[in-house]
């Protein structure tokens, strides 16, 4: 597969700052707001925002780890990966809950993320921050925040590389068939 890099690191450490930043101003301000990442790039990508928000507010906000894939519909493509942890020790009831996941697809993903994070309490909204939206959507879900929009054919995919799991950042689009 040919990859096209869409997205330099410090485009996304932009889009990531850019995201934190219209948190704040949907949210007026950071009080109880609270992010909570998707296994796995999702859950570096909150720790990112999280950081930011602490920068800009000088308050720091609760994060957690989230795997949905044992709440998802197609648990047989689910099953051939490990479950990774899901750690919530915060009270969400009440509070504005950020889901962060890397890139939405299908809506697949968030819809199970929804039914997991419902076990965990009741927030007063929740919310969903991607870095990629690349269409495709099989489910009506949408984002509240995206760092960029990247229309996809079906047989492309969209790989959002980060340094605390591939050594660099970056988004790739990569093309079937193309060498």
């Amino acid at each position: 597969m040919a990859e096209i890099e869409i997205m330099t690191a410090d485009q996304v450490r932009r889009a990531l700052n850019r995201i934190a930043h219209e948190i704040l101003e949907r949210n007026t301000g950071a009080d109880k707001i609270a992010l909570v990442g998707i296994q796995t790039r999702g859950v570096h990508l909150a720790r990112r925002i999280a950081e930011a928000l602490k920068s800009f507010e000088d308050r720091a906000v609760d994060v957690g780890t989230l795997d949905p894939r044992l709440y998802r519909d197609d648990l047989d493509q689910a099953a051939r990966q490990p479950v990774k942890p899901t750690e919530i020790k915060f009270d969400i009831n009440g509070c504005p809950v950020v889901l962060v996941d890397d890139v939405l697809y299908t809506g697949r993903t968030i819809r199970a993320a929804l039914d997991a994070l419902n076990d965990f309490g009741r927030p007063s909204s929740i919310q969903l921050a991607v870095v990629i939206d690349r269409g495709h959507r099989e489910l009506p879900i949408r984002p509240d925040y995206v760092g960029k929009n990247v229309p996809t054919s079906r047989d492309e995919r969209i790989r959002v590389r980060l340094r605390e799991v591939d050594g660099d950042d970056g988004v790739v689009l990569m093309k079937a068939g193309e060498d």
